[in-house]
């Protein structure tokens, strides 16, 4: 385990291997600059108000001066959250941020108007627009975006004040990240050397990778017992975001919370049934899987934090960043030249984070917009799954690439739907790659149980969450209130028929609730699971060269937000309203689960 006073300051990280931040700003002063100038045109925007049914020509005006508003601020937000997070410790960097998120809050207010105004513009007058002036054309899609959820859009007056209420809303969401993230106070534990340590989010995932399970048990015991001790504030924290999504609904005029969440995308709600279904229809395979991970862990009892080590010995594969960097090169060079190209910009160009350093932001991410490269933030360090990460992350980014290079900037971004396709559908090619040239047995058990992990923690595991969060929406809106108990009974059951008879009911996983961020993003959480599993239906098409695979892949990454996201995948080749694609994915990791099984009987 690295001691974090041994890592590196910002400024002793060599240069080519930080990102090149300048392209976007060249320095500073120039971001001050572009703040005041995008301060302005917000304040500016306002004299828009009141002129959408004056014309075809005004119309457009305002429109496009909206859309150039949202450009430069995205892009003033974009070079300080990335400052920030290459060094959080710097407070420069944290006003900056701050203030950036802070112009971002402005601009929706200023134009909270501007929906509520178009959609009490009646449909003929709209479609005379179009034909007075052929330029609106390319904003049909984007106004039909608009119009079609028209009776859920209320009057410029009450969206305004909604806007305007957005922090004051959200206030519980921003409790929980603070006592989650800031204030909540870990004891400490012993680490795999023995030493005593005090326990953190990161390294708790880390001390549940420990071989040894004395290790793992502390770690899991001590961190949900301190959950436990804050169960009543965090069950008051996370009641109060679902009534606030289930206000939100009922007062846009929706059925649901789900279906409030879901419309923003234009996704029926039978998508996230059938999920749910499809994934409850199968956990039979994760039974299974557990079954195998208690027989190859030797293990008794096979409890709740026994779940993240690997269950191959030490057939350690690692992988330092430039070894990473090939590897990434022969595992996609399936998806065209046209792809790797891209990856040579983002190798050559410095797009990538590479190195951990002080006041880092943990974790890895894609980020950007549409007038700076898509830049990755990682957090490296030599093994499988950096190697992963940095293939998943690179998906995000090609993805955006394309789409900024295809699309005008009015579609030149994707849905939260979509996001998470491409990046999963690298991993997938990766695994494959893996696969086929594995040295040993023993690599491919580690490659396989590596990709069955994966597909646990993001297909079983978030459809979990799913269900969870579903049910909470749902049982609110009946008006029973969300008791701590409450909670952790129901969350018990479900995540007691998810993992099967194979694993113990270990004290402590009822509170897990209680811990996770996803409960409060509105049915986000659900979209890990569809993604992966459409990913994994990509990926099988292209590797087993299916007729069009590639070229109907690459139009779904250069389509951005031209279309609604289902008629997207739909041109992909997967149609994400009809169980098959999940089906898809669980073959897959049935064969893949059955190839782990026999060469387990070898090992």
């Amino acid at each position: 385990m690295t001691d974090s006073k041994q890592l590196p300051t910002r400024e002793e990280v060599p240069v080519e291997l930080t990102w090149d931040l300048t392209t976007i700003y060249v320095n500073d002063d120039e971001w001050e600059k572009a703040f005041n100038a995008a301060a302005e045109k917000i304040t500016d925007f306002k004299k828009y108000e009141g002129t959408l049914d004056q014309g075809a020509q005004a119309f457009q005006e305002a429109l496009e001066t909206m859309l150039a508003v949202f450009r430069e601020v995205s892009v003033v937000y974009t070079y300080a959250h990335l400052k920030n997070d290459q060094d959080t410790g710097n407070s420069t960097y944290q006003a900056m941020s701050d203030r950036a998120l802070t112009l971002v809050t402005s601009a929706t207010e200023a134009s909270s108007w501007f929906e509520p105004e178009l959609l009490e513009l009646p449909e003929e007058q709209l479609e005379k627009y179009f034909e007075e002036n052929k330029e609106l054309e390319q904003y049909r899609h984007e106004i039909n975006n608009i119009t079609a959820n028209r009776k859920h859009v209320l009057s410029a007056e009450i969206e305004g004040l909604l806007a305007a209420a957005g922090e004051v809303l959200d206030a519980s969401s921003q409790t929980f990240s603070v006592l989650n993230n800031a204030d909540i106070e870990f004891p400490m534990v012993t680490d795999e050397d023995g030493e005593e340590v005090q326990l953190s989010h990161g390294l708790y995932g880390q001390l549940l990778e420990s071989k040894n399970q004395d290790v793992r048990k502390e770690a899991f015991t001590k961190l949900y017992e301190v959950y436990e001790g804050l169960k009543n504030t965090f069950a008051s924290t996370l009641q109060t975001n679902v009534k606030k999504n289930n206000y939100l609904a009922k007062t846009h005029n929706y059925d649901s919370a789900r279906h409030r969440a879901l419309s923003n995308n234009h996704i029926p709600e039978a998508v996230h049934d059938t999920l749910i279904e499809v994934v409850n229809d199968n956990l039979h395979l994760l039974h299974r899987y557990m079954k195998l991970r208690k027989k190859l862990l030797g293990l008794d009892e096979l409890n709740m934090y026994d779940l993240y080590v690997s269950m191959i010995g030490d057939a350690d594969m690692k992988y330092t960043y430039e070894e990473a960097q090939a590897e990434t090169f022969n595992a996609l060079d399936i998806l065209g030249e046209e792809y790797r190209e891209i990856l040579e910009n983002a190798f050559g160009n410095r797009w990538i984070d590479v190195k951990e350093n002080k006041g880092k932001r943990s974790g890895a991410y894609s980020s950007g917009t549409y007038d700076t490269n898509p830049y990755i933030l990682l957090n490296w360090h030599d093994s499988l799954n950096h190697l992963y990460t940095l293939v998943h992350e690179l998906g995000h980014s090609v993805h955006s690439y394309f789409t900024r290079n295809n699309q005008p900037y009015v579609y030149g971004d994707y849905s939260i739907f979509l996001a998470e396709i491409a990046s999963t559908t690298n991993e997938n090619i990766l695994t494959d790659y893996l696969l086929k040239n594995a040295e040993s047995n023993e690599q491919k058990a580690q490659i396989l149980n590596h990709y069955l992990d994966g597909f646990k923690g993001t297909v079983f595991r978030q459809t979990q969450f799913a269900e969870f969060e579903h049910w909470t929406h749902e049982t609110a809106a009946e008006g029973t209130p969300l008791t701590a108990d409450f909670l952790s009974k129901k969350y018990d059951e479900i995540n007691d028929k998810y993992y099967g008879p194979a694993v113990e009911n270990t004290d402590g996983i009822e509170y897990e609730w209680s811990r996770i961020p996803h409960f409060y993003m509105n049915y986000y959480v659900y979209q890990y699971a569809t993604g992966f599993c459409a990913a994994t239906a990509l990926a099988d098409r292209i590797v087993n060269e299916e007729e069009n695979a590639l070229e109907e892949y690459l139009a779904y990454l250069k389509a951005g937000s031209s279309d609604f996201p289902i008629e997207i995948m739909k041109k992909a080749g997967v149609d994400m309203t009809d169980k098959e694609y999940i089906e898809r994915a669980m073959k897959v990791f049935e064969d893949r689960l059955n190839q782990l099984e026999e060469i387990a009987e070898e090992l």
